[in-house]
């Protein structure tokens, strides 16, 4: 990811400190809050390139992605293992209670 310009480095420099020390994973909303800081804070007689904008706008789409990915691997996960608990009880001639 590309780094923020010094002019909204400095207002959002608490902002990002606080996010990252106490979770080191970045949620889809505090990497659009940051996006958005980005975009408010800019330099107009220097603004953000377009191609960096649409990396980290990429990057969003990756995260979004890489989260709904592993959500459903957990409950995958989750799935397997009781099927697994189920079939080694059959197996041993007793049954499971839920």
């Amino acid at each position: 990811m590309s780094t923020i310009p010094a002019t909204s480095a400095a207002s959002s420099s608490s902002t990002t400190t606080t996010s990252t020390s106490s979770n080191t994973n970045l949620t889809s909303t505090q990497f659009l809050e940051l996006l958005t800081t980005q975009l408010q804070n800019q330099n107009p007689l220097n603004p953000t390139d377009p191609n960096q904008f649409t990396q980290q706008m990429v990057e969003y789409g990756s995260l979004s992605q890489q989260i709904d990915t592993n959500s459903k691997l957990d409950k995958l996960s989750s799935t397997m293992s009781s099927i697994l608990t189920q079939v080694q009880l059959l197996a041993s001639g007793q049954t499971a209670t839920a």
